[in-house]
């Protein structure tokens, strides 16, 4: 079984990708709605509920675990890697393909406040960014709008606006959508940025990575989604956001 966590609906967006890649894997979604977000919270914090999470998707057979959320991986992922045994797979901001495909050489950053400030990010941008300007910008409004299932609208405008206007006026041709919720919102930031603009969205590169590794297979898989949050929310946002996905949900409680 893969487990897939993430502080909240977002990381469908990855799961989306490795049910289409994966369909004789069984997956275990955890959507840790009642603490969502993380990205506002301390590291500490975060590396606490990150453990307390995986330790039970572990106990629930999981053989890989997937961080389907960039502050969680950006805080967390290397101490999980070095106590638990089972492979870990993270999110992170896709610096080295924005450097791929930039022409102006000014790459924006739109994530979390946790992700940005973490070691992590600093070193993808030092290792891989070092010629290219990079311009980082948190987007708090973003994982609250698509936790809403609100992806379009006047509020959803206003903060494209408020989060992309300042990176788009220094030169900016590439902006990465380094959260998990945001490629929810690429269909309004496709229709309200210039059409020239790329973006880069991750998921697809995480369910490829998954493929990668030695996985038992599933004669009947099934796709379970738990939440810690309200059930019948997190199941109606799921139909709203990924359609396509079958799956059944329950509740999960944990201090």
């Amino acid at each position: 079984m893969i487990g897939i966590l993430d502080s909240g609906v977002g990381g469908l967006s990855v799961l989306r990708e490795v049910r289409s890649l994966l369909p004789q894997q069984s997956i275990t979604y955890l959507g840790d709605t009642a603490w969502c977000p993380y990205g506002n919270k301390s590291h500490p914090q975060i590396i606490k509920r990150t453990f307390a999470l995986c330790e039970y998707l572990i106990t629930q057979g999981a053989e890989l675990i997937v961080l389907a959320c960039n502050s969680a991986t950006i805080v967390a992922i290397e101490a999980l890697r070095a106590h638990y045994p089972v492979p870990f797979i993270g999110m992170e901001p896709g610096i080295k393909p924005a450097v791929q495909v930039t022409q102006s050489g000014v790459i924006g950053v739109l994530a979390t406040e946790a992700s940005l400030s973490g070691d992590k990010f600093h070193r993808l941008v030092a290792t891989h960014a070092l010629d290219i300007r990079v311009i980082t910008q948190p987007c708090p409004k973003f994982v609250h709008l698509v936790e809403q299932g609100t992806l379009s609208g006047p509020q959803v405008t206003h903060a494209i606006h408020e989060y992309t206007s300042a990176m788009l006026k220094s030169g900016a041709d590439t902006l990465i959508l380094g959260c998990s919720h945001y490629p929810f919102l690429r269909p309004a930031l496709e229709k309200i940025t210039p059409p020239h603009i790329h973006f880069i969205d991750t998921g697809a590169a995480i369910a490829r990575h998954i493929a990668d590794h030695r996985l038992t297979s599933d004669k009947s898989p099934e796709t379970h989604i738990l939440t810690t949050g309200d059930v019948q929310q997190f199941s109606k946002l799921t139909s709203q956001l990924t359609p396509e996905l079958q799956a059944t949900f329950s509740p999960l409680s944990l201090p």
